[in-house]
């Protein structure tokens, strides 16, 4: 994701970013992180982190069905 606004999840209990396999969550899209994911807060990713230390969303395993970008119709 480079050159791309990276949004992480910020656990609502911990303030903790939300990692998978200790790689930060992220994803390239607020809107879409706020509908899939409740529970956790879209936050900006901190610069500081550097790409090797994230994850894509989309390569979770509980998330690589879906299609991305989404497409909000398939979901009703």
């Amino acid at each position: 994701m480079t050159g791309v606004e990276r949004w992480a999840l910020q656990g609502e209990s911990s303030r903790e970013l939300l990692t998978w396999r200790g790689r930060v969550l992220v994803h390239n899209s607020r809107p879409e992180l706020e509908f899939l994911i409740t529970g956790a807060r879209p936050v900006r990713c901190p610069r500081d982190i550097p790409n090797e230390h994230t994850i894509p969303l989309q390569f979770h395993p509980q998330f690589q069905h879906h299609c991305f970008p989404l497409r909000r119709e398939d979901y009703r």
